[in-house]
């Protein structure tokens, strides 16, 4: 939940001077305000009038990257999926060679097998592209090439260029700034809005209702926006909650520190070794978005005898084949991210034609897991149209409370003559003044320890309350001399 929930704290709501009978039947008085809870209003307001902007970029990007999987159908529906389903699929060698003669250039990265309408994906890698690759798709049962893209991990240009947007705006590492200050603070937000909605809503009868449906007898003004703006962010809480952590798990900083306690936790996903001597490999991570690097040439028939093996051992649905350097393993990786997921992995020794080891989703750590499966909810993936649909009524709704938000700010301006101004007033001070002994003692540890974890919200923080405290003395100095 965003921007304002002006409760008793706030002071004296200028709205209800111009209309006093503007109170529903179940829309009582809030309870009296307590240092914490002005503190609470004052930082909510703040918070939601200046991250409020960033919010509503996210929104829009992420409800524009919900779309993708429809785009690039629509874009590229001839190069992903075939148009006629063959009882039977062409050797990949066959399919190789053919991506080959149409691509003769690079390194040969990894090849996805297609099955049912999904063409196979031929990856190769040239130096001048750096972290993409090109593409070349090929019909499976007919082995002819049915076009090529340049490609982000598998991501088609649009749905890479959506992607970017979302993340950075297109502007490199400044942009993920937006973005993690947007994850770092909607938290906040939607925590604060449901404790001062609460607060506001929990004296009256039927309470649970009062909290989750707007109060519609209220007349227009203030009151009734605000019953809008709370309700939806309550309703929005889960999700909202859900992507602002996710997305942080992506940020520049807090994400950093996040992978740090997964190594210090011992629960980063687990890499499988492709070492023939039994030595052990160094990598994996749940963030890295899988490829392999460039290798020597390899022969197409070891494609189809490696996939064989990786079938033999139970890796089913769609896989992407890696071919390992000389003398090492070669892995195959189930690529389903749809529930129930499939992201089991083995290495397969491609002379002796057998599996040297395994790394099953089953086996990762829950924290490991939990980090995969909330990737792929973000993203829109896990739950396949359901969890896109999802996605967007929550940008939606975060659209409509950002907007609900300044309306309401807008609508507590004065209007009286002789004290216009085109926006509210903002809550009073004082909160930090009046807080007890306890509160501080542990608030201020917990404060330092979120700053530390997520700079985007610590560093802000500190700036507005020694803003703040400015501000206050400055006030009362003033006060003091007239």
């Amino acid at each position: 939940m965003s921007l304002t929930e002006l409760s008793g704290a706030a002071g004296p709501d200028p709205a209800a001077d111009a209309a006093p009978t503007d109170r529903g039947p179940t829309d009582r008085l809030p309870r009296r305000s307590t240092p914490l809870a002005a503190l609470l209003v004052r930082l909510h307001f703040y918070v939601g009038v200046l991250v409020a902007p960033f919010l509503a970029v996210a929104a829009l990007t992420g409800l524009a990257y919900t779309v993708t999987p429809q785009l690039d159908q629509v874009l590229y529906g001839d190069q992903l999926t075939v148009a006629v389903v063959g009882d039977q699929p062409r050797p990949l060698a066959e399919q190789i060679a053919a991506a080959r003669v149409a691509h003769p250039d690079g390194s040969l990265v990894t090849v996805a097998p297609g099955a049912g309408d999904r063409t196979s994906q031929v990856v190769f890698a040239l130096p001048e592209l750096g972290e993409k690759q090109h593409t070349v798709y090929v019909d499976p049962y007919t082995a002819e090439v049915q076009g090529q893209l340049t490609t982000w991990f598998g991501s088609t240009p649009t749905t890479t260029w959506l992607d970017d947007l979302h993340r950075n705006l297109h502007l490199g590492d400044l942009g993920r700034h937006y973005s993690e200050i947007a994850a770092s603070w909607l938290w906040v937000l939607a925590l604060g809005g449901l404790i001062l909605w609460w607060r506001r809503r929990s004296n009256g009868r039927g309470r649970v209702r009062h909290l989750l449906v707007p109060d519609l007898s209220a007349g227009k003004g203030v009151r009734r926006t605000r019953g809008w703006h709370a309700t939806t962010g309550v309703w929005l809480a889960v999700g909202l909650l859900f992507l602002s952590a996710t997305g942080l798990t992506w940020s520049r900083f807090a994400g950093e520190n996040f992978g740090t306690a997964l190594t210090a936790l011992d629960a980063r996903r687990p890499a499988v070794s492709t070492s023939l001597t039994g030595a052990p490999t160094v990598g994996g991570g749940e963030h890295q978005h899988g490829g392999a690097a460039p290798v020597a040439a390899a022969d197409p028939v070891t494609f189809d005898r490696v996939l064989a093996v990786a079938r033999d051992a139970g890796l089913s649905g769609p896989v992407e084949i890696g071919p390992g350097e000389p003398g090492t393993a070669w892995t195959v990786t189930q690529t389903d991210n749809t529930w129930p997921i499939g992201r089991d992995q083995v290495a397969i020794d491609p002379a002796a034609q057998t599996v040297t080891a395994r790394n099953d989703f089953a086996d990762w750590p829950l924290l490991a897991k939990l980090s995969n499966l909330g990737v792929q909810a973000h993203m829109g993936l896990l739950f396949g149209v359901v969890n896109q649909i999802l996605l967007a009524a929550i940008a939606i709704g975060l659209l409509c409370v950002v907007f609900w938000g300044y309306r309401m700010w807008w609508q507590r301006r004065p209007t009286r003559t002789d004290r216009r101004a085109l926006v509210g007033t903002p809550p009073a001070r004082g909160g930090v003044r009046g807080l007890p002994l306890w509160a501080l003692l542990i608030g201020v540890p917990l404060v330092v320890a979120l700053g530390w974890a997520l700079p985007w919200l610590g560093v802000p923080l500190l700036g507005f309350l020694v803003v703040d405290i400015v501000l206050g003395l400055l006030a009362r100095r003033r006060a003091a001399g007239r």
